[in-house]
């Protein structure tokens, strides 16, 4: 019979002291990520994984996560070059912390509103959930709040003030993508995607051009407005520039948006950047593999799903502190796809 792994035995195998392997074992501070991780993979290796889950206090400590994705009509989330970053993300703070990750995907109407519970929801062996750019209804609220189960929001939100939160500044960062065209010359500047009582992300970017027109002193706005969720907005995008033709620039509230823009601007015979400048969101793989390459804003997807596990382990056994949201502020990243008018 094989005899029974010590402390010594994992100090041993990780070149650490006994009273490190102790630490992490008994999820105590002090301790690097890296050799926390190192320790943990060892325990696991070495079979000490029953222990470990033995010995750990359940609703103090993350054993086993959630993540419900919110699944496109037509692009599933490991697919989505949005989506597949904050599933990186949180799969990388998953294994530091040595937490099991399982996997479910939640079908969303045109709003991102949920059409129905995968059985992961219902899991009662889940210690927390993650769910990524879905709306909580009032059905999911009443399922999850039963339950008392911590829940984070990543890229999601609801009509209440009841889950913690990772969501980009898109108010700020649409804003500052307005002014950078501002800057640069631009006085008639179009909003592309987006409609009144959208997605609130959207509405924030919406929000944010708008300010920043008004502040900057442009009155005349212009905006194709079109739910992303169900078109591609190519017909609004050329009925906006063949009504318009003053506008020099738009501003896309993401780079699929941007990347129907170009289309269009190259359909009409539209140069971009010398004609026309564009400037997308979120700063996925299509910002750099469009002819131009795109101007963006930046979103560290991959540090949205990391913070929004380390979110969820702080909520662990204090449901009863106060909300908190992680603002993801984005940063502006100039490619080919502007110009300066000067």
């Amino acid at each position: 019979m094989a005899s029974k792994v010590t402390i010594s035995d994992i100090a041993d195998a990780c070149q650490v002291s006994p009273t490190t392997v102790s630490l992490v074992l008994n999820d105590k501070p002090g301790v690097s990520p890296e050799t926390r991780s190192r320790v943990l993979e060892s325990a696991r290796e070495m079979g000490y994984l029953p222990t470990l889950q033995t010995n750990r206090t359940r609703g103090h400590r993350l054993l086993s996560i959630g993540m419900v994705v919110k699944t496109d009509p037509d692009m599933l989330p490991p697919a989505n070059p949005f989506y597949s970053r904050i599933i990186a993300g949180v799969d990388q703070a998953c294994r530091d912390m040595g937490i099991n990750l399982l996997f479910a995907m939640l079908p969303v109407d045109e709003n991102n509103h949920p059409l129905n519970v995968p059985p992961l929801m219902e899991n009662s062996d889940l210690d927390g959930l993650l769910m990524v750019g879905t709306f909580v209804d009032k059905t999911i609220h009443t399922i999850m709040g039963s339950r008392h189960l911590p829940i984070v929001l990543v890229d999601g939100y609801s009509d209440t003030e009841q889950y913690d939160a990772v969501v980009s500044d898109n108010f700020r960062a649409a804003f500052q993508a307005v002014e950078h065209l501002i800057e640069s010359g631009h006085q008639h500047i179009a909003l592309v995607g987006g409609e009144p009582g959208c997605y609130p992300s959207l509405c924030e970017r919406r929000n944010g051009y708008l300010r920043a027109m008004k502040e900057n002193g442009l009155a005349t706005t212009y905006l194709a407005n079109f739910n992303v969720n169900r078109t591609q907005g190519e017909a609004e995008i050329e009925q906006l520039l063949t009504d318009n033709p003053p506008i020099t620039a738009l501003f896309c509230v993401n780079d699929n948006v941007a990347v129907s823009a170009l289309r269009v601007a190259t359909q009409l015979k539209r140069r971009v950047p010398h004609d026309l400048s564009i400037i997308g969101y979120d700063d996925t793989y299509l910002s750099t593999s469009t002819t131009p390459t795109l101007t963006t804003m930046r979103v560290d997807k991959v540090a949205m799903g990391r913070a929004a596990v380390h979110l969820l382990a702080m909520r662990v056994g204090k449901q009863d502190s106060a909300r908190t949201t992680i603002v993801i502020h984005p940063e502006l990243v100039v490619r080919e796809s502007t110009r300066d008018l000067f």
